[in-house]
């Protein structure tokens, strides 16, 4: 079983976007698969909610609710259980918060969405600092930077020399900017979202 925590120091940044988008796309490739979000709204939750009354009987995956200074020591009970395949996290909290550094600690891979927007590489640049520390406990945590809301004029290489000063293996994939990745299903994949999920999975 793999864990793979989304972890930014601020919102806005695609965690949610990304999570759910990986999420289904592991469902609709044959994984079993399990969602926590730990901000105490439960959007997902709720809207997962809304689609099943909607398309009662379609196959999906468990989502639930945590929170942040609970989230490890519930993932450490569900790793001995050996449900799932990935639980993915949708964190909520700040990287100093001790919730989030002991959820480094049981994931495998914590990936850090970013656009290329200067407020979101200075906010990714302090994320990826602050992780660091926790692979000195956790030696085998990968610790992934995936370039996300990318114009679609934009290279990949460019995008590359953008984020070539942080700190992190950056996937070499890019989550383009359009309203299909906002607008999103937790029952239903991106078939575009396919690549990304791939490029993470070869990265664990």
């Amino acid at each position: 079983m793999k864990i793979i925590s989304f972890i930014s120091r601020k919102g806005g940044t695609g965690k949610t976007t990304n999570a759910i988008n990986l999420a289904t796309s592991l469902h609709a490739a044959g994984k079993k698969v399990m969602l926590v979000e730990t901000d105490t709204n439960y959007t997902l939750n709720t809207l997962r909610k809304m689609e099943a009354a909607r398309e009662s009987g379609t196959s999906s995956f468990d989502i639930v609710g945590s929170q942040d200074n609970n989230i490890a020591d519930e993932l450490q009970s569900i790793r001995e259980k050996a449900q799932y395949d990935y639980i993915i996290v949708d964190s909520a909290g700040k990287t100093t918060d001790e919730g989030i550094k002991k959820l480094c600690l049981v994931s495998n891979a914590v990936i850090v969405p970013t656009s290329l927007t200067q407020n979101d590489l200075l906010v990714t640049y302090q994320t990826v600092t602050d992780l660091m520390p926790a692979k000195s406990i956790n030696t085998d945590l990968k610790i992934l930077v995936l370039p996300n809301r990318i114009h679609s004029f934009t290279r990949l290489k460019t995008v590359q020399e953008t984020l070539s000063k942080v700190s992190a293996k950056v996937l070499e994939v890019m989550v383009p900017q359009k309203n299909a990745y906002v607008n999103f299903s937790t029952m239903h994949p991106e078939q575009e979202y396919t690549p990304v999920m791939k490029e993470i999975l070869k990265n664990l």
